[in-house]
């Protein structure tokens, strides 16, 4: 049974989140193409760039608790 980390408090905190997210949305989709042959590294570098989809969505979601936005 996993356990769901308790939601970011400050905003620092909060980019820090996004950052990591960020990082590993790029991580993975960089290295599929790369498994997948794909080696020019402008492709890999806007499969990195494009990474900022998945964590951006998952901010813009207001009933996300971990760095969703949210109304005060």
């Amino acid at each position: 049974m996993t356990t769901k980390k308790p939601a970011p408090k400050s905003t620092k905190d909060q980019a820090l989140a996004v950052g990591q997210s960020w990082l590993r949305a790029s991580a993975a989709a960089v290295l599929a193409l790369y498994i997948s042959g794909i080696t020019d590294p402008k492709i890999l570098a806007n499969a990195f760039l494009a990474g900022i989809a998945a964590p951006l969505l998952k901010a813009l979601q207001p009933n996300e608790k971990e760095f969703g936005i949210t109304k005060k």
